[in-house]
């Protein structure tokens, strides 16, 4: 057989992973080296070549764009449909095992999934209903114990508390909140894949006979797991199951959400006779973006160590400028980008990649003055927006009246008369009689709890989702998503907003119908007996936690360091380069720990850039409303100085300045001096400007002043007529 397409394109490393014998495989793949590649191609191997059937191979990345992306390479590899291949997310894949297998996995066949924000919403309605100050408990914080301990693998019974006042609480609950979903059909993210890992402990047979049938697993982006999809990932594979997994442990950035880059090490110690391949040569960055890379991330002590090269040139050595202030490090950057477009590049090759969000701002308001067009990657995403969120749930509630959090949410939106006061009955009688608020609904309304006029209201809400399920019951999905949208009064409800936000939401809610109008079921979900609807809000649900695909127009891309991962420009700022801005200060005191994720962090950035690299810092910083003198980040002296040039190399005056002693010519000091480094100033002909240095003393005192119209200039000031601004 011809298999000259599997490898022509690989190199020796590439080669060697992709055609490696059947057994367990750790390939340590560095930035830039292509590990998407092996990946599809070590599929596309075992099918054509090793003579797996497709319906034999599992494949698991961790965003839908990503599992897109190797569903069609390897349609184009293997020039057959990939239709039966499982190919997906964690989570993806995790829901379509619940849905084949509800009944013995304890679910209702018509459970819903609850996304972020709804989840939050029922914690608080618990939190609420259990009499508890939400200022102490608050419902954000629930969540994230919540989660996180389902993601450890853990039911409430099985935390050890101790009867530890706090944890003990949070342990009631998560117990309380385990009984709300079980009773409404909830199942949110990370019960997903607590919930189809117990469906493995708890029928035999059942992980049988996918072990005998998924006998290869190819894991992406294994660093990072967490211990519940590592735990289904060992079930899974059994003693008999072949595990191929593609990570890369220096790229490991996401503990504070779950991520064990200590997964890693494991694999190779909890399966036997692991054969690693490590791919080091980088087809990205330069020779010099990678020598310094490799020495930072080389003082990190538990990594399983590689080092990256490149055919490439060696380009550019890294340019490290030391800024006066925030001020002058935007005015710095903004002026590089100016450069770079008059020298005819692209906008959109160029990134700005800051820590902490809140960095932006500067950034933005400098590029707006010079009419740099920008982009802020990782605003809201189209399914969490709350025009959307809204739609959808009264969708969800046409489909599964029971669903306590849809219900909630549009109880009362658009207004009609039903305020807190009549939802707090409401959920006071399904509390006491073990029903849902829909139930309850029924209840207090044949019982006449309510008073007339909240009576009156709720009973005109009940009427309009019978009336609106009944009769669109045989609609098209994108008629019903119309539907939902005309007679709830949504859309006359957001009419009545400002201008921009009216047009902002009523676009969004047409999008919404197209999205509903434009959908095809998977043939996955199709394969289990989702309807479309069915089908199209569990999309819509494990879509809210991706960025959505659209494409970028030419600009400016600013975006943190975490955002910045997967992605590559050939000219990248990393800006506020400060010890504890970057590394953060809750990363300073854990060497062992958060530092080494921070310097992971930073190699991560360093890695994006594919011909110049810019670090910046800044000597003053204004931060909480006062001035902060900064240390340069201890990361850019873990660079050799070899591959570092800078810009204005740093002077005595990255220490506060501190006035002369007194003149014997003048007899006075030059205490006397008005002005801050970096503080902004106003020249009545030169406008506003930054204070960048200062020479002499006395009279002859000489200010050099960076200004925003003209540049930078030398004035005495004893004739400048400078004023603070």
């Amino acid at each position: 057989m011809d298999v000259s397409h599997l490898l022509d394109e690989l190199n020796e490393a590439q080669r060697e992973a992709v055609t490696a014998e059947d057994g367990h495989i750790l390939v340590l793949a560095g930035a830039g080296s292509g590990k998407t590649r092996v990946l599809v191609h070590r599929l596309a191997w075992l099918i054509q070549v090793g003579h797996v059937s497709p319906l034999g191979v599992l494949a698991v990345t961790f965003t839908n764009k990503a599992a897109g992306e190797m569903r069609e390479r390897a349609g184009n590899l293997l020039q057959v449909s990939t239709r039966p291949l499982w190919i997906g997310t964690f989570h993806g894949i995790a829901h379509r095992l619940l849905r084949m297998h509800w009944k013995e996995a304890g679910l209702p066949e018509e459970f819903q999934i609850l996304d972020s924000e709804d989840q939050q919403r029922l914690l608080r309605r618990i939190i609420r209903d259990e009499g508890m100050d939400e200022a102490h408990w608050p419902a954000r914080q629930a969540q994230w114990f919540i989660n996180a301990r389902k993601d450890e693998g853990e039911r409430p019974q099985h935390i050890e508390h101790m009867d530890h006042p706090v944890t003990s609480t949070w342990v009631h609950i998560y117990r309380r909140y385990q009984d709300y979903c079980s009773r409404g059909g909830l199942v949110d993210f990370a019960e997903l894949l607590l919930r189809a890992h117990e469906l493995w402990l708890e029928n035999p047979g059942l992980l049988d006979h996918y072990r005998k049938r998924l006998q290869h697993l190819l894991i992406d982006e294994f660093q990072d797991t967490n211990a519940i999809q590592y735990a289904w990932i060992r079930m899974l594979a059994g003693d008999s199951g072949r595990v191929f997994v593609v990570g890369d442990d220096d790229q490991s950035i996401y503990g504070w959400r779950g991520a064990k880059v200590e997964n890693v090490r494991h694999f190779v110690r909890d399966f036997p006779e692991v054969r690693t391949v490590r791919l080091e040569q980088n087809y990205r960055s330069t020779g010099n973006i990678l020598d310094a890379a490799n020495a930072l991330i080389a003082h990190n002590q538990s990594r399983m160590g590689k080092k990256l090269w490149t055919e490439g040139e060696s380009g550019r050595l890294l340019q490290l400028y030391t800024a006066y202030n925030e001020q002058d490090e935007a005015r710095f950057v903004t002026d590089q980008i100016q450069q770079w477009l008059d020298s005819g590049r692209r906008a959109d090759h160029c990134a700005i990649l800051y820590r902490t969000s809140a960095q932006s701002r500067l950034f933005e308001e400098y590029l707006l003055r010079n009419s740099i067009p920008y982009r802020v990657y990782g605003g809201q995403r189209f399914f969490e927006r709350t025009e959307v969120k809204d739609a959808l749930a009264y969708l969800r509630l046409l489909r599964n009246p029971n669903d306590d959090s849809a219900l909630e949410r549009v109880i009362n939106k658009p207004t009609r008369a039903i305020g807190e006061k009549t939802v707090s009955v409401l959920r006071l009688q399904a509390r006491e009689s073990g029903l849902t608020l829909w139930q309850a609904t029924h209840e207090c309304l044949s019982q006449g709890i309510f008073a007339t006029r909240a009576g009156t209201a709720v009973s005109a809400f009940v009427k309009l989702i019978e009336s609106m399920r009944e009769r669109m019951k045989d609609w098209t999905l994108g008629n019903q998503m119309q539907g939902v949208i005309d007679e709830s009064n949504l859309a006359a409800h957001y009419e009545k907003e400002p201008q921009e936000r009216m047009e902002t939401r009523m676009e969004n809610l047409k999008e919404l119908v197209n999205a509903a109008d434009s959908f095809v079921i998977p043939q996955e979900d199709a394969d289990t007996g989702l309807t479309e609807l069915q089908s199209f809000l569990s999309h819509a649900a494990l879509e809210a936690g991706e960025t959505q695909g659209e494409r970028w127009d030419d600009c400016v891309q600013l975006m943190t360091l975490h955002s910045a991962k997967g992605l590559e420009f050939p000219l990248v700022f990393m800006v506020g380069m400060e010890d504890g801005l970057f590394p953060h200060q809750r990363s300073v005191e854990d060497a062992s720990g958060r530092l080494e994720e921070e310097r992971r962090l930073c190699y991560v950035g360093m890695t994006r850039a594919r011909e110049q690299l810019y670090l910046c810092y800044a000597e003053v910083r204004r931060m909480h409303g006062s001035e902060n003198y900064c240390r340069p980040s201890r990361f850019i002296d873990e660079m050799p100085a070899k591959f570092l040039e800078e810009i204005r190399p740093r002077t005595s005056s990255r220490q506060p300045w501190v006035a002369a002693a007194p003149s014997a010519s003048t007899g006075r000091a030059d205490a006397a001096w008005p002005f801050k480094l970096g503080q902004t100033v106003m020249h009545p002909k030169f406008g506003e400007g930054a204070v960048m240095a200062f020479e002499g003393s006395g009279e002859h005192t000489r200010v050099h002043v960076n200004f925003i119209d003209v540049g930078a200039k030398w004035l005495v000031l004893a004739y400048a007529n400078l004023k603070a601004a």
